[in-house]
């Protein structure tokens, strides 16, 4: 099955197919995928076309479809935190931010009808002021390395997420992310919504924010949560500790 969309809320991308390996991202409800290869024991190694990440699902998480479904721009997003679908006559909830693909092509044995939460979905006209809320969303959200929805997302996933809602495309990691867009010079220049980026002592970028002025931040550290931001980098608004060193700081609005 070259083509497949996802059929359940979240579905696990991993390292490697088996159930104990590590989780490197997520699949929501409605995403599409290239399949590359099918194991004996019901794996699938899969390339997410939206960002191009790899990893292995369950084939059981996974429906054939047509190319051109796979192509077809989304028609719908799931506006709540728990959107209502119904999926072959059964109750199933989405996560917000799942973009979905409705009466835009055959979903193979899955008749797909939204009931609460889902609306039609349009890329923000003004994303500039648009991100804060989409943000704000997933404030407290406990971090998931690997997540990307509001019930676990880690710091990339985070942005990745709030983007895509936006209509405009991130790569999935940090590192990937961080050689994106124009680069912005001075904290003190910075616009609500860009991005900054944290690295580690060896200086590899392992964290990425969300900018909502050049005092404060938005980003997935233990929980996503507002800390205040310096030249120097993030400090903890809670225990007054200084988390992540500033590496450069990126605009895409």
């Amino acid at each position: 099955m070259p083509f497949a969309i996802v059929i359940v809320p979240i579905s696990p991308l991993r390292a490697e197919p088996a159930h104990r390996s590590e989780m490197v991202s997520q699949a929501l409800f409605g995403e599409c995928v290239e399949t590359e290869e099918v194991n004996a024991d019901g794996w699938v190694k899969v390339t997410m076309q939206y960002d191009g990440y790899e990893g292995w699902v369950t084939a059981s998480h996974l429906e054939t479809v047509t190319e051109q479904l796979c192509h077809a721009a989304p028609t719908h997003i799931a506006t709540q935190w728990a959107a209502r679908l119904s999926v072959n006559g059964q109750p199933m909830y989405v996560p917000y931010g799942s973009l979905l693909k409705l009466n835009q092509g055959d979903w193979g044995r899955v008749q797909v009808q939204p009931e609460s939460g889902i609306e039609p979905f349009k890329p923000a006209g003004s994303p500039r002021t648009a991100w804060h809320a989409i943000a704000h969303t997933f404030l407290n959200t406990g971090y998931l390395w690997g997540g990307k929805s509001v019930f676990g997302v880690d710091c990339s996933g985070f942005t990745q997420t709030v983007y895509k809602i936006l209509g405009i495309p991130l790569l999935r990691d940090a590192y990937q992310q961080a050689s994106q867009g124009a680069d912005v010079g001075l904290i003190q220049e910075v616009n609500p919504g860009d991005l900054a980026f944290f690295d580690n002592e060896a200086g590899r970028i392992t964290h990425v924010g969300l900018m909502i002025n050049d005092h404060q931040i938005i980003h997935s550290a233990g929980r996503v949560r507002i800390d205040p931001i310096d030249h120097q980098g993030i400090v903890n608004a809670d225990t007054g500790v200084r988390t992540h060193k500033l590496r450069l700081i990126k605009r895409m609005l």
